[in-house]
């Protein structure tokens, strides 16, 4: 993926989702700091990842850039005039855009008719028919993914829409404010392309309750197969037993005269406690058995939660 003019420019780090307020005009960020929102980019950049290796034919690497609020004007106005795809997704009753450089679009159509996914030299003035019918076809294979992203936050219905003209910008306001949300991909140390799905404010607002609730930990489905081994290797884990026949006490004045020879008497039930490390396992009675000295369990100590902590 070779950069192309002004990808250096679009790749700098953005400035978060927080804005300076203009005395006199509306809040253009109803959500705050867009937490969930960035949260929702990383899952879809991991549904992102598969569609582009499939159109670019190559094990990508692929993450989300932080996501960002911007007047349309300003959005445009930082892609320059380069040839750029506007693909529109459906979205109720508005419509994001997924938008791409040109260079990329070429990229994935050279791979699709089995070349080595390399763009041109030269960038053309418009997209080609075949490029237009691919932009298409990502469109449907983008929507997806993107619906399944929104799903732990909301349930939003998402669907590739024609375009007649997929080079040219939707006629949003110049003062709309949009939410930008950038993904990277890249092929090992090689420069990353970028594709943004924006959305528009408007289409954002009825679900601002669910995007400006606080991100909650999910709980995750431990894999049966991770599980497993996990617990075979906790049963292999070797603890000392040991009981404990007498614990005599003696003064310091004797135990300082002690010396080799000497005979500790020491007295015990018929019963001795077991011990598993510093926790009773239980009670057992001392006896033989095959001609060695043995423990014979009794009664087993019920296990507490404290036990494990």
């Amino acid at each position: 993926m070779a950069p192309e003019a002004g990808e250096d420019r679009r790749a700098r780090p953005r400035p978060a989702a927080t804005h300076s307020p203009v005395l006199g005009a509306r809040d253009a960020n109803p959500f705050g700091d867009l937490a969930t929102l960035q949260h929702l980019s990383a899952r879809l950049a991991r549904g992102l990842k598969p569609v582009f290796e499939t159109m670019l034919r190559r094990e990508l690497r692929a993450w989300a850039e932080p996501v960002s609020v911007q007047r349309f004007a300003d959005y445009r106005a930082e892609r320059g005039d380069m040839l750029t795809a506007w693909q529109p997704l459906a979205m109720g009753k508005a419509r994001a855009q997924l938008v791409l450089d040109a260079a990329l679009v070429l990229e994935m159509l050279d791979a699709f008719f089995g070349g080595e996914g390399e763009a041109p030299g030269a960038l053309p003035s418009e997209f080609t028919p075949a490029a237009e019918a691919l932009v298409a076809r990502l469109g449907a294979a983008v929507a997806a993914p993107v619906e399944t992203a929104w799903e732990p936050v909301t349930r939003v219905g998402f669907a590739p829409a024609l375009s007649a003209n997929v080079a040219a910008a939707p006629d949003w306001g110049a003062d709309e404010p949009v939410v930008v949300t950038r993904f990277g991909f890249a092929e090992g140390t090689r420069s990353p392309a970028y594709v943004d799905l924006v959305y528009p404010m408007a289409g954002l607002k009825p679900h601002s309750g669910a995007l400006a609730a606080k991100v909650k930990a999910a709980t995750t489905e431990v894999e049966p197969q991770w599980r497993n081994a996990l617990t075979r290797a906790v049963m292999q884990v070797r603890l000392p037993v040991r009981s404990v026949l007498a614990e005599p006490v003696l003064p310091l004045g004797q135990l300082l005269e002690l010396k080799a020879g000497d005979v500790l008497p020491i007295d015990f039930g018929p019963e001795v406690p077991v011990m598993v490390a510093k926790r009773r396992l239980g009670t057992g009675q001392v006896g033989t058995a095959n001609g060695r000295a043995a423990v014979r369990l009794t009664q087993i100590e019920p296990l507490s939660e404290e036990d494990f902590q």
